[in-house]
């Protein structure tokens, strides 16, 4: 495929952003303490923007046209302001896809809802396009957190899961169920959905295990497993958890958490659920 003018320049501007980056600012870490090139390197862009390296480089030399999605990847990655944003899109013939309008908000189907309330001995919520977090029982809340402390468009079950430290951490297998999200989100990306893409562009720069799992494109739709938790008042539970699709195809899931009976996470669990059943209702607002 050959270049065209828009291609190159494209390319230069690439080049010329990355050279403007060091990776400390980008918190890559440094293992060559002879380092000649100055600003990133195109692995490390690659390794940024979750793409292979094959790829991004195709990308800088004009023989390739970008998606929105990676584009909204990259912008992140070379930390773009808004002005260089608008150039890099119309640079890439992308003007029309650049997101300039949050998409409506996501609203939990009434019989989600109704099911949701009537679950009062297990933790629950319902979660949408992104693993957005659009309602959750009073059980959900005392099993993680507060979630309704948590602003609408930051509340996404794989953002928390990487960056919220008490949740993080009461996850015994941490790297196992996070791998897990990761691979469920896969099976959303493949839509040119803006949202993702700044999902996945923020949890790259923030997370190198992130960056890993996201480039390996495994796919899950993790409908099922068992989780283990150690948590700061229940202490340690072991739950079956398990994921139920909507029929209406709106990509909404009920996910529920339950305990072999009689076991000691069962116990555990119901002294949970009793303590829960007391604080507010289950909560719902919209997710952007």
């Amino acid at each position: 495929m050959s270049s065209d003018p828009d291609s190159k320049a494209l390319g230069a501007f690439l080049k010329a952003r990355r050279a403007r980056l060091s990776p400390q600012e980008c918190g890559l870490p440094v293992t060559d303490a002879g380092r000649k090139v100055a600003g990133l390197r195109r692995e490390e862009v690659a390794q940024l923007a979750a793409i292979s390296v094959d790829y991004y480089t195709r990308l800088e030399q004009g023989r390739v046209r970008a998606s929105a999605s990676v584009l909204a990847t990259l912008a992140r990655a070379l930390r773009l302001d808004e002005d260089q944003q608008k150039y890099l899109y119309d640079l890439a013939g992308r003007t029309d896809a650049r997101p300039r309008r949050r998409r409506p908000a996501q609203r939990v189907r009434p019989p989600m809802r109704r099911l949701l309330d009537q679950l009062t001995r297990a933790p629950a919520m319902v979660l949408g396009e992104r693993l957005d977090i659009l309602a959750w029982n009073a059980a959900a809340a005392a099993l993680y957190t507060d979630f309704a402390a948590i602003p609408p468009a930051r509340r996404n079950y794989l953002r928390l899961l990487f960056t919220h430290p008490e949740i993080r951490r009461m996850h015994v297998d941490w790297a196992h169920d996070a791998r897990e999200a990761v691979a469920a989100l896969r099976m959303e990306a493949a839509a040119d959905d803006p949202d993702c893409a700044r999902l996945v562009g923020e949890l790259s720069l923030q997370d190198t295990d992130f960056r890993t799992w996201w480039a390996e494109h495994h796919v899950n739709t993790a409908t099922y497993g068992t989780k283990r938790y150690r948590h700061r008042l229940a202490g340690d539970l072991t739950l079956d958890c398990d994921t139920w699709a909507g029929p209406d195809g709106s990509g909404q899931r009920l996910m529920i958490l339950t305990a072999e009976p009689g076991s000691p996470s069962h116990d555990a669990l119901l002294i949970l659920t009793s303590w829960a059943a007391s604080q507010p209702d289950a909560a719902e607002e919209p997710a952007g």
